[in-house]
């Protein structure tokens, strides 16, 4: 049954008489009182539907309270805390496309509609079991308006289910658990240890479904590397409905601009998506790109290079940094072996391109091929996420030694002196300083004759981790998904990424301003301007998973906070009570 104690919803699926109305019942049968959200027609001609309504309404007795109802948005919000029924989604999916003629013309969506009772159903601060026909367990229509309501009914139980703690499936009268959502299920737990190698084999395996984790899922490879280095032309986000954000604003119940930076992330939120206000994110989702460089074996950083392929195995594991701020902040980890100098996991290497890349002082990282195949599993990547839902996207990296050929990167492309750019990384001594600078210089020498040609720089000194977060930053700008970058060597990246699709950087936010010197330049080359400045220089995506709540709460604040009209309250160009205007004369 439904827990007594924090509010649960619950998504109830089933076929046709297989006992769903029933178990929605049962879970919440310790309520005193409960209220019932009819959404089917109450009156028809039908002696069969009259029968199996009035079927229900004997089964259920005095505790319950009926609404009968389309409006189940509305019903939810008039009383959030109160425990209730919905049966069923079916029914008010028929309703919906009849109110807006739309079983015969595609053209005709009701997004809005489904989003509306999304963010009702996630507001809901009372027990809520929802009763909806699984699509899956019917043979496909042989008409168009079936097929219409087969697949938007498909599209509506995955949205709910988002929103929802649990999911069951009910199959001849049995109860099936499903996997929860991956932004509402329980987070798995795991002590940090000292050592890398430790926390992974003592974390506990990875919970799918849960914030912070990798899921079981994998990334298929190999992909066709042909042309990877070109993109489509990037179409920027919405300015109309930038503008018409910027006009909410104003309308809020604030002084404007009063919540400075958090306005602005909100405006371009809106504009990303195309609509204002804007849709909560229900699927946020960080890639970590893990690569071994050659030139860590050289002393440039302050840890061996065999601690990638244990810090793989800890982020795939739940243990690491990234996997701590993802679950608080509601996102999914995966982790993408490119070119870690070791054997991993299958479900992580589906896209290897080869064992650690060249050493970028005296040779190239990758050849052309190599850099075609890790960016073309970058774009692979950003669509799979993007289709199966992914509303934003964060881009990690893991790789002992990388800070080295992102500075590599940035120095060349801002045409900056090594001992401007280089910073302590993992926290280097003064003579690993001295090391790892001569090696930007030796790694800048060899890129300055690829500048002008994005994937032979990449080839040169990048290696596949970040020659595959660059085609994965990208092509997220071409699926118009929005992307908060993270430190130093996702920016390097991120360069260039949009020398590869110019305008790709309007499809980005910067989560924060790492300590390393080169990254603050990298960000005055991209005009971007960091969300956060806390110091870190972890990596990993941790910094962009600790701007994630804020950019969150911006959507928050254009989708929930009272306009002047709303609350009643006078916006500042009111006149003053007992003022009276007269006209000129």
């Amino acid at each position: 049954m439904v827990s007594r104690g924090e509010p649960t919803r619950t998504l109830v699926l089933g076929g046709v008489r297989s006992g769903k109305s029933g178990h929605g019942e049962s879970l919440l049968r310790d309520h005193a009182r409960v209220r019932y959200v009819a959404t089917g027609p109450t009156r028809s001609s039908d002696a069969d539907w009259v029968a199996r309504v009035a079927a229900h309404r004997d089964r259920r007795d005095d505790r319950y309270t009926t609404v009968e109802t389309i409006d189940v948005a509305g019903a939810l919000r008039a009383e959030p805390q109160t425990p209730t029924l919905v049966d069923d989604l079916g029914n008010w999916l028929a309703a919906q496309l009849d109110a807006v003629g739309g079983w015969d013309d595609d053209a005709v969506d009701i997004d809005d509609v489904r989003s509306g009772l999304c963010r009702a159903i996630a507001d809901v601060t009372g027990d809520l079991v929802i009763i909806s026909p699984e699509v899956g367990l019917s043979l496909v229509p042989p008409t168009p308006a079936g097929r219409r309501f087969q697949d938007e009914l498909g599209v509506l139980n995955e949205a709910v289910a988002a929103v929802c703690d649990r999911v069951v499936l009910i199959v001849a009268g049995r109860v099936v658990e499903l996997p929860a959502p991956p932004t509402r299920a329980a987070a798995p737990t795991a002590a940090a240890a000292p050592a890398a190698a430790a926390v992974a084999a003592e974390a506990p395996a990875p919970t799918p479904t849960a914030p912070g984790s990798a899921p079981a899922a994998t990334f298929d490879g190999p992909v066709d590397p042909t042309d990877a280095e070109i993109f489509d032309t990037i179409v920027p986000p919405d300015f109309g409905v930038a503008s018409a954000a910027r006009e909410r604003q104003l309308t809020l119940t604030k002084p404007p601009g009063a919540l400075g930076r958090l306005e602005d992330i909100g405006v371009w939120l809106s504009s990303c998506q195309g609509i204002c206000p804007p849709r909560p994110l229900t699927a946020p989702t960080v890639v970590v790109f893990a690569g071994d460089h050659g030139v860590a074996r050289s002393g440039v950083s302050a840890f061996p290079p065999e601690v990638t392929a244990q810090m793989v195995a800890n982020i795939a594991s739940g243990g690491a940094a990234v996997n701590v701020l993802a679950r608080r902040a509601g996102a999914t980890v995966r982790v993408v072996d490119m070119s870690v100098d070791a054997d991993t996991a299958p479900e992580i290497s589906g896209y290897k391109v080869r064992r650690g890349s060249g050493d970028l002082r005296v040779t190239d990282a990758l050849t052309l091929a190599e850099a075609r195949e890790a960016l073309a599993a970058g774009r692979a990547i950003a669509d799979q996420l993007v289709d199966s839902g992914a509303d934003l996207l964060i881009g990690g990296e893991m790789g002992i030694g990388n800070t080295t050929p992102a500075t590599v990167l940035i120095g060349a492309l801002t045409r900056r002196e090594p001992v401007e750019i280089v910073g302590r990384g993992t926290g280097i001594d003064d003579a690993g300083w001295i090391r790892k600078t001569a090696a930007i210089r030796d790694g800048m020498r060899r890129a300055r004759r690829h500048v002008h040609d994005p994937l032979s720089l990449l080839a040169a000194v990048a290696g596949a981790d970040l020659t595959a977060l660059a085609g994965f930053l990208a092509q997220a700008a071409v699926r118009r998904t929005p992307v908060i970058l993270d430190g130093m060597v996702v920016t390097a990246a991120a360069m260039v990424a949009n020398e590869l699709a110019p305008g790709a950087v309007r499809w980005w936010l910067a989560g924060h301003r790492s300590v390393e010197p080169a990254h603050t330049i990298a960000l005055e080359h991209l005009d971007l301007d960091p969300v956060l400045d806390l110091s870190m220089r972890l990596g990993e995506g941790s910094g962009a998973l600790a701007a994630l709540p804020i950019v969150a709460s911006s959507v928050d604040i254009l989708t929930s906070m009272a306009t002047f009209d709303e609350a009643g309250v006078s916006d500042r160009d009111a006149e003053p009570a007992g003022v009276v205007t007269t006209a000129a004369t």
